[in-house]
């Protein structure tokens, strides 16, 4: 499974370039549909389009990421689980000014039709204090 660790991992981070990038068609490559994601604002299902929605004009712009502390689990040979912790740098779109977050993250992945798809990603602010 330490080849599909590292599959999995370079495909996290690919996803993260994607936002970076602001390359919404990799982004879609990578995503299942319908996808799942539970962050501050909430739980939400959204497909291919919204997700093209809020990567194109969504209030803020992922610039910069830092992704470490990377685990991987496998509940089967179908299903991964990865956890990590994330440094982010986001702007207001349109605007300058930096925000950094950080933040403890996971997404599940499945394999479909011969190629891992995210099916779900959840992202928990930590507190400052704490880290």
């Amino acid at each position: 499974m330490r080849t599909a660790s590292n599959e999995l991992i370079q495909l996290e981070k690919r996803f993260w370039q994607s936002m970076v990038d602001e390359d919404t068609d990799t982004a879609l490559s990578m995503l299942d549909e319908p996808a799942l994601m539970v962050s501050s604002h909430g739980a939400m299902q959204f497909d291919h389009a919204t997700y093209r929605q809020m990567a194109e004009q969504g209030p803020m712009v992922i610039k910069s990421f830092e992704l470490s502390n990377m685990n991987v689990l496998f509940p089967d040979e179908n299903t991964a689980v990865l956890t990590y912790h994330a440094r982010q740098a986001l702007t207001p779109r349109g605007k300058p000014e930096e925000i950094q977050q950080e933040m403890t993250d996971s997404s599940v992945w499945m394999r479909k039709d011969g190629g891992w798809r995210c099916v779900m990603h959840t992202e928990t602010p930590l507190d400052a204090q704490k880290h």
